[in-house]
């Protein structure tokens, strides 16, 4: 394949007779080729670029920590960037049906007599009433939606996380929040997400909230996530973690077997909801 001439001579450089293109112009280069093409194998961006195959390499890695491409053994793929995440109450109807069988499955790996951390984010939320028939149960949480739920339940001991509240996901978060969850520990964490790929790993669309959600994954060493199939192959703005962060991952048989078998590859856990609650 050829691309064609893609520079022009104000941005290449001769050094000790070799021609040297700056690494910004090589970004955004390799970039318009990505957002033209989908997909690259290094040869090509070799030949378009006329560097070496080491340079770009060094320049896909850089690339992919930055969250600007989907890095793969030959190449690199473009990253599908997330939309903006909605408002709370605009997300609360959407995917409804699939979210409630999610958050069915992922009650089930809670037991009475523990302690969980319940995160912010709409499939979390409806995990609440799945958790009903436990006893002696205590919930550590940042999220209003499921305060309000359990603030009813005195046989449940609620621990309420403070910091500063993001109206558009009722969570508490910053630095606030972050510090008072140095204080606990739990037997699972249960949590939502942003974007999730195997390359990109976990990713949000707030730097507040991608920083909370480092803290929370911390509280425990059995790490639930709670994704709807909306959230595989995405990227945000903030990581959170790499996908190995995550003990189990949620979903349902709406999710792309791809994805699936590309996180599974990663010692990641997948569940299909509906294989647990048939």
């Amino acid at each position: 394949m050829t691309f064609g001439p893609l520079l022009t001579e104000s941005v290449v450089f001769t050094i000790d007779g070799n021609p040297y293109v700056l690494k910004e112009v090589r970004h955004s280069r390799i970039r318009d080729l990505l957002d033209e093409r989908g997909e690259l194998r290094i040869s090509e961006i070799n030949e378009a670029l006329d560097v070496s195959e080491a340079t770009v390499r060094r320049d896909l890695d850089e690339m992919a920590s930055r969250g600007w491409i989907r890095r793969t053994h030959g190449g690199a793929l473009r990253a599908e960037r997330a939309d903006p995440e909605p408002p709370l109450r605009l997300r609360q109807a959407a995917n409804s049906g699939e979210k409630e069988l999610i958050a069915k499955a992922a009650a089930t790996f809670a037991r009475s007599g523990e302690t969980i951390f319940l995160g912010s984010g709409t499939t979390v939320a409806a995990m609440v009433p799945h958790l009903a028939s436990l006893e002696d149960l205590r919930v550590v949480t940042n999220s209003l939606p499921v305060i309000t739920q359990l603030a009813g339940r005195e046989d449940v001991e609620l621990i309420v996380v403070g910091g500063l509240f993001r109206h558009s996901e009722g969570s508490m978060v910053s630095s606030l929040a972050d510090e008072a969850l140095r204080q606990y520990r739990a037997d699972h964490v249960f949590m939502g997400i942003r974007g999730i790929n195997a390359i990109d790993g976990l990713t949000n669309s707030s730097i507040s909230e991608a920083a909370t959600d480092r803290m929370i994954l911390q509280v425990a060493s059995h790490r639930v996530i709670l994704a709807d199939h909306t959230k595989f192959g995405q990227v945000s703005t903030f990581v959170v973690g790499p996908v190995d962060q995550a003990s189990v991952i949620v979903t349902s048989s709406m999710t792309d077997e791809v994805q699936l078998n590309e996180l599974a590859a990663c010692a990641v856990d997948i569940v299909k909801a509906e294989e647990v609650i048939a």
